[in-house]
């Protein structure tokens, strides 16, 4: 019997309820706000078998572009051959969460936000742009000799006499 090419094949272990997960869903998956514009992690609830994205989607970070009653449509970019298309997919609540892939941004603009305010107060202007990484300082190394080395000359003519 020749592979089964279906749209759940291969998902016994990617789409499977992980250790202690198992059960009834927690009120809060479905309490959760979404914003038109938020980042939203795709990963599949295998419980629910309404509103399942494509095993591709799973593990996917997508935008919210369209809220309905008991769905949100994500935007997901997808590689096809040589191109990158903006895919726009209705996955259910059950499947989708908040992602953190822009906490560490807020987290700088908030922190760079109390640093011009207190660099204000003190009456200075300061440059909140990241800096790459320079090289690093030079120093001496102490307490080592020196020593020369020289390579011991060849003598070709003595070789060949002993040699085979």
């Amino acid at each position: 019997m020749p592979a089964g090419h279906g749209v759940r094949a291969r998902t016994r272990d990617l789409f499977s309820r992980g250790f202690r997960k198992r059960g009834t869903i927690p009120l809060s998956t479905y309490l959760r706000i979404f914003h038109i514009g938020d980042y939203v992690d795709i990963k599949v609830n295998g419980a629910v078998h309404k509103g399942m994205p494509h095993k591709f989607y799973h593990g996917r970070t997508g935008r919210v572009w369209n809220i309905t009653k008991r769905a949100i449509g994500v935007e997901v970019n997808k590689q096809v051959g040589n191109r990158i298309i903006r895919k726009r997919i209705h996955v259910r609540i059950e499947h989708v969460q908040p992602s953190r892939c822009t906490e560490e941004v807020k987290e700088r603009i908030k922190n760079n936000d109390r640093l011009k305010a207190e660099a204000k107060a003190r009456g200075e202007v300061i440059s909140t742009k990241r800096q790459p990484e320079g090289p690093k300082p030079g120093f001496m190394v102490e307490g080592a000799t020196l020593e020369t080395v020289t390579p011991i000359p060849y003598d070709v003519v003595n070789d060949l006499k002993g040699g085979y």
